[in-house]
């Protein structure tokens, strides 16, 4: 073993009384000390230590929200671009604020960029629509190619009629009955016992079970399936308040059971509603169940009014016309007018022969529309599915219209996505409202169920 002892006391001999001489002799005689162990002078020496990493800061925020706050990100440039396009455009104005206010909110960006943010939301706030950004925009509206009208080609179940007093039931195969149908919704289809026809069931619909789309055929029942039916159409009204008759129809003809005449009292409070009035003048439908054993003894217990049509009464000559007075410095006299504009827009009027055609070309006309007749009572199927085709709207006078056209006008207009309304009497005020209807997506049907009428004021 190696003899340390010399170095040390040669290191005693060199040292001086100064606190460095002192310091450096100790530093040398604890590395002797340490190599005279079995160390060495590198493990006797100071270690230094290694600075410590700087810690990061966890990212506990997890994927799926900073996916949310990218897609927000990406909301406020597409806003942004948008209102730079169109400037004071609401919707582009309403996205980027919806997008800029949530983005607020993720942790960091408001301190520091709070001040950026703020300028920037009154920034965009402030954007007002320039005379440019309208012309640019009624420039790409009138671009834009005219959507094509959707085409139906829904098919439904099928199921037989069997016509009731007011409405009818739909069976199925097994005689069974699956919906039962309001007047209101089939009167205009003239629908019988025995015709089969497609719906489709309308869940969405609080008013009608179901949606009759065609009928497709015919098939003869056995009595006893179903009870014979026997109907007086256009039956007038007449009598004072409290003392209303039915006896005769509009063409005169008497209102006659198993043979012999009856006269039928009415009931008006019975009948009573917003838009319903039974009043001398009113036209009805009549029917009544053929074996019912009250028509012997009492007729108007068996006879129920099926259908109630919206006649205007004749208090005035013309309820759609402007009536000029020569005589007169104010030489037009203006009539109530519905709140309502076609915009040039094709209307269809399915009608006889030049039945009334002028008039009603005149209704259509007061509103802007362009009147095309179609020949409703001896039209061929395939003229009239030319017609149709490239309408707009179609209204039905099924007065002035035979039961097969009736049929295949609400077909093809089903067929092309034509707007459709159908007139139950020969009113012109009758087709002024089948006319809004159709304009603004209204039942085509009228009936007993109320509708309001918007007029200008």
């Amino acid at each position: 073993m190696y003899d340390y002892r010399n170095n040390i006391k040669i290191i005693l001999n060199k040292t001086d009384a100064d606190d460095k001489s002192l310091e450096n002799s100790l530093n040398a005689i604890k590395a002797i000390l340490a190599m005279a162990e079995g160390g060495t002078a590198e493990k006797a020496a100071p270690k230094k230590e290694a600075p410590k990493p700087k810690k990061k800061m966890a990212n506990t925020q997890s994927i799926a929200q900073r996916n949310a706050d990218l897609k927000q990100f990406k909301q406020l440039l597409m806003g942004l671009t948008e209102l730079i396009e169109t400037p004071g455009d609401e919707s582009a104005k309403k996205k980027s604020l919806e997008a800029l206010h949530k983005i607020t909110f993720v942790p960091g960006v408001g301190k520091r960029y709070g001040n950026v943010l703020g300028k920037l939301d009154q920034a965009i706030q402030k954007s007002k629509t320039t005379t440019d950004a309208v012309n640019k925009k009624i420039f790409e509206d009138a671009l834009k190619p005219k959507e094509e009208p959707k085409r139906d080609y829904r098919k439904g179940k099928r199921y037989t009629v069997i016509r009731t007093l007011s409405g009818c039931n739909l069976i199925n195969d097994n005689g069974q009955i699956v919906f039962r149908i309001k007047e209101s919704q089939i009167h205009s289809l003239n629908l019988k016992s025995g015709d089969i026809v497609e719906a489709l069931e309308e869940k969405d619909n609080p008013n009608y079970e179901v949606e009759v789309l065609r009928v497709v055929g015919y098939r003869k029942l056995r009595t006893r399936d179903y009870d014979p039916i026997e109907e007086f159409r256009y039956a007038v009204v007449q009598g004072r308040a409290g003392q209303l008759a039915i006896t005769r129809n509009i063409r005169g003809e008497k209102l006659r059971i198993r043979g012999k005449a009856v006269t039928i009292p009415v009931d008006s409070s019975y009948y009573q509603g917003e838009n319903i009035h039974l009043e001398d003048g009113s036209i009805v439908d009549l029917a009544w169940y053929t074996g019912d054993i009250r028509l012997k003894k009492n007729p108007s217990d068996a006879v129920q009014i099926r259908w109630i049509y919206q006649v205007d009464q004749p208090k005035k000559p013309d309820l759609s016309y402007k009536k000029k007075d020569k005589s007169k410095k104010d030489n037009s006299e203006e009539f109530t007018k519905l709140d309502m504009n076609l915009h040039y827009q094709r209307v269809g009027i399915a009608i006889g022969d030049n039945q009334n055609e002028g008039i009603l070309e005149g209704i259509v006309t007061r509103y802007n529309g362009i009147p095309i007749p179609i020949d409703a009572f001896e039209g061929k199927k395939k003229i009239m599915e030319r017609q149709i085709k490239d309408l707009d709207i179609v209204v039905l006078m099924t007065a002035y219209a035979a039961h097969d056209a009736t049929w295949n006008i609400q077909e093809f207009a089903s067929k092309y996505g034509v707007r459709f309304a159908v007139s139950s009497s020969k009113g012109y005020r009758s087709f002024e409202r089948a006319l809004y209807r159709a304009e603004n997506g209204l039942p085509a049907y009228e009936g007993t169920q109320a509708i309001e009428y918007k007029e200008v004021k």
